[in-house]
């Protein structure tokens, strides 16, 4: 399985989130952490973004029924 990491742009486009809305829901462990990939760069692993979305939508749906 190939494991693919997303910058910060292309989570914010996945998500829709700001950079400031992104780091403040981490910090509040309600979105996935970014892990190091050297220096000041960071990523997001891509599969833990797209079940954080799912989750999103599961608990989107569940509200409005």
């Amino acid at each position: 399985m190939v494991t693919t990491i997303l910058r910060l742009p292309a989570v914010k486009a996945r998500t829709g989130l700001s950079r400031s809305t992104i780091y403040l829901r981490i910090s509040e462990g309600n979105f996935p952490k970014p892990v190091s990939l050297g220096g000041r760069a960071v990523g997001w692993v891509e599969i833990e973004i797209q079940a954080w979305l799912e989750r999103q939508i599961e608990m989107s749906r569940k509200a409005n029924v």
